[in-house]
Order: structure tokens, then sequence, then C-alpha cells
């Protein structure tokens, strides 16, 4: 396997972006790092409107886990990309809409940045240094899993989370 700049940058942010998104997943379904476990979890989603909270904070545990963990390794790399976009497209308005872009403002400007390197990875692939290189997946499924599929899944992620915003009930409403 030859591997070039673009496979160890790859690999780094992939790990980078990946490994910590996957930890908060970790907060939400465990409670590890000062994680509100599921039922923690569950009563702030139910504060916004998401029922009893419990499905969004299942979804959202598992979507930041299972995405985190795919995009470090490199597996299956646009549904990874997808659930981290969905998630963070969800996130962005959970805690920030109304705040505007800038994070120094609250504002949904970390969110983006996620949104966009997932997509970025989706588009170009996770390069020579993945799982999906090793097992030879793109050649097994008969698929290219990059470019245009790439961000036609992660569109679907995006549009997933923000109908998951949108169909929520309103708080006091």
């Amino acid at each position: 396997m030859d591997t070039s700049a673009l496979d160890v940058g790859l690999l780094v942010l992939r790990v980078g972006v990946g490994l910590p998104f996957a930890l908060h997943g970790c907060q939400k379904l465990f409670g590890w790092f000062g994680g509100g476990r599921p039922r923690g979890t569950a009563a702030f989603f139910a504060s916004l409107g998401f029922g009893d909270g419990r499905a969004a904070a299942l979804l959202a545990g598992v979507g930041e886990l299972a995405g985190g963990v795919g995009l470090a390794l490199g597996l299956l790399t646009p549904l990874p990309a997808a659930a981290i976009a969905g998630t963070m497209t969800t996130a962005a308005f959970v805690n920030n809409a109304q705040s505007g872009f800038w994070s120094v403002a609250k504002g949904w400007e970390l969110n983006g940045y996620l949104i966009v390197v997932a997509t970025a990875v989706a588009v170009a692939g996770p390069g020579a240094l993945s799982l999906d290189a090793a097992l030879d997946l793109p050649g097994r499924l008969g698929l290219s899993l990059d470019g245009a599929l790439g961000a036609g899944v992660v569109a679907v992620g995006v549009l997933g989370g923000w109908l998951r915003w949108v169909t929520r009930a309103r708080p006091g409403g």
C-alpha cells in the first residue's frame, strides 16, 4: 500500500475529529467524562421538546459514538460522516441557532466546522490508511465510497438532523 502525505493527513483528521466525537457519545450513553448518562441527556432533550427525550438521547449518543468510531477507522466512511453531520445539524439548532454564527456568542460555529469536516472526508474518501482501503470495501461493494455518493449521503444526514429538529414539539407550545 502506497501512502502519501494526503493519506496521513486524512488519518490525522479522521482520528482527531472522530475520537472526540465518539467520546461525546460515551458521555450521553454511559455517563463517562462527566456526561449525563441516558437519563440526564433525555431530560435535557425533553426540555427542548423532544418528547420524553429518551429517543433523542439514544439517537444522539449512538450517532456520536458510531459516527466518531466509524470516521476514525475509515469504515464505510460516508455513513459515519452522515451521522456526524446529522447530529451536528440538530445540535446547531438545539444549542446555538438563535445565537448566530460565532461560538464566542454561543453560536453554531463549531457545529458548522464539524459538518464541513464530515462532508470533506465523505467527498475525499478516507484515504489509504483506513479500513475501507484495507478491506477493499469500495471494490467489494461495487461502489465509490467518496465523491458524489459521499456528498449525497451526508446531505441525507443533514436533512435528517434538520427534520428531527423541526418535527419536535416546541417547549411551552
